[in-house]
């Protein structure tokens, strides 16, 4: 039996300190996507607020709200409106002082079937994430939906292929990597183009690697000393680029993903019936090394 084609949606905004405008402005974009024949929407990483991990403040925590909460509680009565699945990220605030970067996913009848929270939290200059966020304990699953089964992963999360492995091997048909990822302020041109193409390159690995397709939505513009480099993009499981946004200005990103493209690609590559299961158990060691 032919498999569907899945038409998805990537927004891809800038942002700014008007929380209510940035729920609205991502809803317009929803909508869009809908008026395009879109059946599933992802929104960007911690699409509501700016990047606020740029420093530490405690001050910060105010922007987290609980799930459910006033953001799921919109995009549930969307969904159902509008008769599409949701990925949305939100900045989770689980209990007093524990936090999450969160991303919940809404079927097309308004209720919520997956929470998954950000299991690698980056610490690095301008991302300081484990100031804010604890490691997510959600597993790497993927989640049934009326469009299929899907996976969802979280910025960090998309430069380790143990994480787009799991949710592959849970089934998922599309991986979806909801993004905040930025340029430095001072760095070189050339130093920019070769961190957005190692951006693009690891992920449409995890697309060949695992036979699925792979989409990706950052964020774009300047805030702060960080500028988002958009180049949202979606890719089949042969890696093949099927669109890419704009580094620079915003763009709702409409694809179609024929699923029947994972069947082919894995019976042609079927590296998942090649594993050696059997020899893998030091990848449970944080580093190996051999005489």
């Amino acid at each position: 039996m032919p498999r569907p084609v899945r038409r998805i949606a990537l927004v891809q905004q800038s942002v700014t300190e008007d929380r209510a405008r940035n729920l609205a402005r991502a809803e317009e974009g929803i909508r869009e996507a809908a008026a395009r024949g879109a059946e599933v929407v992802c929104l960007q990483e911690l699409f509501r607020t700016p990047y606020f991990p740029q420093v530490e403040s405690a001050d910060h925590f105010d922007l987290a709200e609980p799930i459910p909460g006033p953001t799921t509680e919109h995009m549930t009565k969307l969904a159902g409106e509008l008769g599409l699945v949701l990925i949305v990220p939100v900045f989770e605030r689980r209990a007093a002082g524990l936090h999450h970067n969160s991303a919940v996913v809404v079927d097309a009848n308004g209720t919520q079937v997956g929470l998954y929270r950000k299991m690698h939290i980056p610490d690095d200059p301008q991302f300081y994430e484990k100031f804010y966020f604890a490691p997510g304990d959600t597993g790497f699953h993927s989640f049934d939906t009326s469009a299929g089964r899907i996976g969802v992963l979280i910025c960090w999360d998309q430069w380790f292929p143990e994480a787009a492995r799991l949710v592959a091997l849970d089934g998922a048909e599309i991986v979806f990597y909801p993004t905040a990822i930025a340029w430095l302020h001072g760095e070189s041109d050339q130093e920019n183009a070769a961190q957005r193409e190692s951006w693009i390159t690891v992920q449409r690995a995890h697309a060949i690697a695992n036979g699925v397709f792979v989409a990706a939505v950052n964020r774009v513009g300047r805030e702060g000393s960080l500028t988002f480099f958009g180049s949202s993009f979606v890719c089949d499981p042969q890696g093949r680029m099927l669109a890419l946004a704009p580094s620079d200005r915003e763009e709702v990103l409409v694809v179609d993903c024929p699923l029947g493209r994972i069947e082919e690609q894995r019976r042609g590559w079927p590296f998942l019936r090649d594993r050696r299961i059997d020899a893998y158990a030091d990848l449970l060691t944080f580093f190996r090394r051999s005489s």
